[in-house]
């Protein structure tokens, strides 16, 4: 490695530690071929059951490998002990947004799995993160709390600006943004909300668990009054949650719904992409050879147009 190459890396690994929880474990290695775990959705809708049983929007997609990741497509029909290999594989984790039982459907089942290895993980130095995108915000909160808290909250089709609390400005999620960015998080309609539940802040902080786990970064007003949370991120744990949906702001383009195009928007959705995949590359699980990580990639999967009877462009179906 010649001597520029090798004053990159140092900084590149300075950042991502610094910003990622470093443990002893990694705290001086990097990984810059990161693969993130996003776990399919099960299909509710009539119209998409024809297509398969559960599925990934490619918007998700998209959104993590602009971050410099790939994706392994994670599906909720394997044994515990295959979900206990995947782990050691990957370097990060998604639950995607969508409508599901939290508490009972196999979705839930296989995400509680993978949060409990996460915090084993976690707790012994090894270095594992999760990101909950709407439902995945939800779903978070019912894994931490043992109980679901959710109540209505309803905000569907509208973009918002975010309530930031103070913590959101010393927060490993926000705390790097540019000052006009952060400014324009508080006055402009940069967050996409299609959500019917939440949590609200009152719950919240009501709630042991949630308040000694969760930090809030920012709130918002739903439709009905109610004062919901609406960023979260963990304080011990690199665990991260939005009720809003970063990645429309850039791949998501029906004009019949709130997705927000502007350029605050975008640079919104680019700045968390590069943050989580940064939190990928401070975890320094691997496959066991380039033939098993090839075979379990997004690569092997060609996603279905799905923009004439969806929201979505393009979705993957498993």
């Amino acid at each position: 490695m010649d001597f520029s190459a090798f004053v990159c890396s140092f900084f590149i690994c300075c950042f991502c530690c610094s910003k990622a929880m470093p443990t002893t474990l990694n705290q001086d290695a990097v990984n810059d071929r990161p693969v993130i775990g996003i776990l399919t959705q099960i299909v509710s809708d009539e119209v998409m059951k024809p297509f398969g049983g559960t599925y990934i929007p490619s918007s998700y997609v998209k959104y993590i490998e602009s971050g410099g990741c790939r994706v392994m497509p994670i599906r909720l029909t394997l044994t515990t002990a295959e979900y206990e290999s995947i782990f050691q594989k990957i370097n990060g984790l998604i639950f995607i947004g969508g409508t599901g039982d939290l508490e009972k459907s196999d979705f839930a089942r296989v995400a509680k799995i993978f949060y409990r290895l996460a915090l084993t993980a976690n707790d012994a130095g090894d270095f594992f993160p999760i990101w909950g995108t709407c439902m995945g915000l939800q779903l978070l909160t019912v894994l931490v709390a043992g109980e679901n808290l959710l109540e209505n909250t309803s905000a569907e089709n509208i973009a918002l600006p975010l309530n930031l609390t103070t913590e959101a400005y010393t927060s490993r999620m926000f705390g790097d943004f540019p000052d006009d960015l952060m400014k324009a998080l508080k006055h402009e309609p940069l967050t996409g909300n299609f959500h019917r539940y939440g949590v609200t802040v009152k719950t919240f902080q009501e709630n042991e668990k949630l308040q000694s786990f969760f930090s809030v970064l920012s709130t918002n007003v739903a439709e009905n009054g109610a004062h919901f949370v609406s960023t979260i991120e963990g304080k011990r744990y690199p665990f991260y949650a939005v009720q809003w949906h970063p990645e429309v702001n850039r791949f998501q383009w029906d004009k019949k719904l709130n997705f927000p195009h502007s350029r605050h928007a975008v640079q919104l959705s680019s700045l968390l992409a590069d943050f989580f995949a940064n939190e990928g590359r401070s975890s320094l699980h691997q496959f066991d050879n380039p033939e098993e990580e090839a075979a379990s990639l997004i690569y092997n999967y060609t996603p279905v147009y799905a923009a004439n009877f969806t929201a979505y462009e393009q979705i993957y179906f498993f």
